[in-house]
């Protein structure tokens, strides 16, 4: 039986902060849902947590926060001991692996040490959530896993001239992992069902929350990347920026994404919500990630031809 009814249920939700993360929490909670959120950023989850008292929280729910990094499985291991003790159970019945960061475009380019931590957070952060909160899921009369992968997940470029390698490739794992769990789950915990979640354009802070993940400074390579970039989108002086320049337009380049996205992270939290209760195991959030989609199916030969996007959107 699909899980039509959120009331009375305890959710588990990474990347709680901000975004999509926030509006599931806040949608749940909603719902009459208890939620446990992590994320790096203790005020940004307090802000989660006001709105949803600002919203109104239903009598005998309860909203938790918890300072986790994904990336880190000793983290993700005690925020499952936290869940339990907080709110007093042995099980949840939904595991929202939301959290995610960008960076570490080019293999070829990239310092490595920035590309395993996109790699680490995306990939492994899901991995690690399942693993620590799977005993708790099966406790449960009934379960879902619901695992944010990535238009990127089954196309593997920004646009064209932008590399996306470890962002991509993270995405890809998650995609196939939870399409293997699909098979997993039912032949051995059938009360469980799990769901892969791909976004396109989503109006969230990820370019600004990756930057202050990742909290390194410019170096030449990324000097030379965000110039690229802002001179295939048509910013004159790109070439010339000195650093406070390329960081105030790097900010901008985060807000407009944020402002002119497609599908804000309300919308995009209603999409994964409705998914979850319709027992879709496969969720695109967006018109151009159900777009993209079809493209890459039936042309997958041309996926990355550098007149793909601009094809693909027609």
């Amino acid at each position: 039986m699909a899980m039509k009814d959120f009331g009375g249920k305890v959710a588990v939700v990474t990347g709680g902060g901000t975004g999509m993360g926030r509006e599931l929490v806040r949608q749940l909670v909603a719902e009459g849902a208890s939620v446990a959120m992590c994320d790096l950023f203790a005020e940004t989850m307090a802000e989660t947590v006001s709105l949803c008292e600002a919203d109104g929280v239903p009598q005998g729910v309860r909203i938790t926060s918890h300072v986790a990094d994904v990336g880190d499985e000793e983290q993700v291991k005690r925020f499952a001991a936290e869940v339990a003790r907080d709110h007093k159970t042995d099980h949840i019945h939904l595991l929202f692996n939301n959290a995610g960061i960008g960076g570490g475009g080019s293999f070829v380019l990239d310092d490595r040490e920035e590309w395993d931590r996109v790699f680490q957070i995306c990939w492994f952060g899901v991995y690690y959530s399942c693993r620590a909160f799977f005993p708790m899921l099966e406790r449960a009369s009934e379960g879902h896993i619901i695992n944010t992968s990535s238009a990127n997940g089954f196309w593997a470029a920004l646009m064209p001239g932008v590399s996306q390698t470890a962002y991509s490739a993270a995405k890809f794992a998650v995609k196939g992992f939870t399409e293997a769990l699909v098979t997993d789950l039912r032949n051995y915990a059938p009360h469980i069902k799990a769901s892969i979640v791909m976004p396109g354009g989503v109006g969230t802070p990820i370019g600004l929350n990756s930057r202050r993940v990742l909290s390194g400074e410019m170096t030449e390579v990324s000097r030379r990347k965000l110039r690229q970039h802002l001179k295939m989108i048509g910013v004159e002086g790109a070439d010339v920026m000195d650093d406070t320049a390329l960081e105030a337009a790097q900010a901008m380049l985060a807000k407009r994404f944020q402002e002119l996205a497609p599908t804000s992270a309300a919308r995009a939290a209603t999409i994964i919500l409705d998914g979850v209760k319709a027992e879709r195991w496969r969720i695109l959030v967006g018109e151009d990630a159900e777009r993209l989609d079809r493209r890459v199916r039936a042309e997958p030969e041309r996926a990355y031809d550098p007149d793909f996007l601009a094809y693909a959107v027609e």
